[in-house]
């Protein structure tokens, strides 16, 4: 009998989660590191499933501005995915890809916008092809899209969009290391509850 709702995830699930976390995280470095020209590290990885308020704590200032990167999985898997950019975070991808110093996230151009979409999707897809390696799950990903605003709007998104399945977000966290700098990294995976299971048999925990 699969599980029904996040919260009944038991250790060894989680700990599942962790591990296609780091090798996410492993992979996302490498891609990053070549990308940017840099020695890109990635920390040991947590899973976290927090209720909402909770990861709203978790992350920060609800008015704070950042990017998120946003896709739907279609496939064999259902749901979101959803990395969250500081301004420190992006500051850095900006200054490195094109020079610019203190960007204004209001006042973002079409090529700040794409370089930080394509540095999403490149730490998304790490994240989606470790869960393939492992598991041989086929997962199709939209258009990644970005979106600023506050941080507690765009938390809104995966709580409009996938509240009916859990009031919780399953959040992995991490730190990236640019040249030695920290720079905290948040991504939500908000899978629905029968891609759960469905990771889970193909793993053999049932």
């Amino acid at each position: 009998m699969g599980i029904k709702t996040y919260e009944e995830m038991n250790d060894l699930e989680l700990d599942i989660l962790k591990e296609i976390g780091s090798i996410g995280g492993g992979n996302a470095a490498t891609a990053l590191s070549s990308m940017l020209s840099a020695k890109v590290n990635m920390s040991l990885p947590g899973v976290e499933i927090l209720g909402f308020n909770e990861a709203l704590d978790h992350l920060g200032d609800p008015e704070e501005l950042v990017a998120a990167i946003f896709v739907e999985m279609s496939g064999e898997l259902s749901g979101i995915m959803l990395f969250v950019l500081t301004k420190e975070f992006s500051d850095e991808i900006l200054f490195r890809m094109l020079g610019k110093a203190d960007s204004d996230f209001l006042a973002l151009d079409e090529i700040d916008s794409s370089v930080l979409i394509e540095i999403g999707n490149i730490v998304i897809s790490s994240y989606i092809t470790a869960m393939a390696s492992l598991t041989g799950v086929n997962v199709e990903l939209s258009v990644p899209q970005l979106a600023l605003n506050m941080l507690g709007g765009i938390m809104s998104v995966p709580i409009a969009m996938m509240g009916q399945h859990s009031d919780r977000i399953m959040m992995i966290t991490g730190e990236f290391k640019i040249d030695g700098k920290a720079l905290n990294s948040n991504m939500l995976l908000l899978p629905d509850v029968e891609s759960l299971n469905v990771l889970m048999k193909k793993l053999g925990v049932e």
